[in-house]
């Protein structure tokens, strides 16, 4: 598993890059545009402005993402 881990003023999204497709999954259901897919994964390039919805978590397919609002 190859973690990557970004910290938010309030919130922690892990990506296992490992395990991520770049399905963009989360990149679509996300009500604040936080993701962008860059090199076929998911990053969260904007992540102060998530609104912890869990909906990028429950969406991907691969269980690639684990959100702190969400465990």
């Amino acid at each position: 598993m190859d973690l990557k881990e970004w910290k938010g003023e309030e919130v922690t999204i892990r990506v296992d890059y490992e395990g991520c497709a770049g399905h963009a999954a989360c990149e679509e259901v996300c009500p604040s545009e936080v993701y962008e897919i860059q090199d076929g994964k998911a990053f969260p390039v904007n992540i102060d402005d998530c609104v912890q919805c869990c909906a990028c978590a429950e969406a991907c397919p691969v269980l690639a993402i684990v959100h702190s609002a969400c465990e």
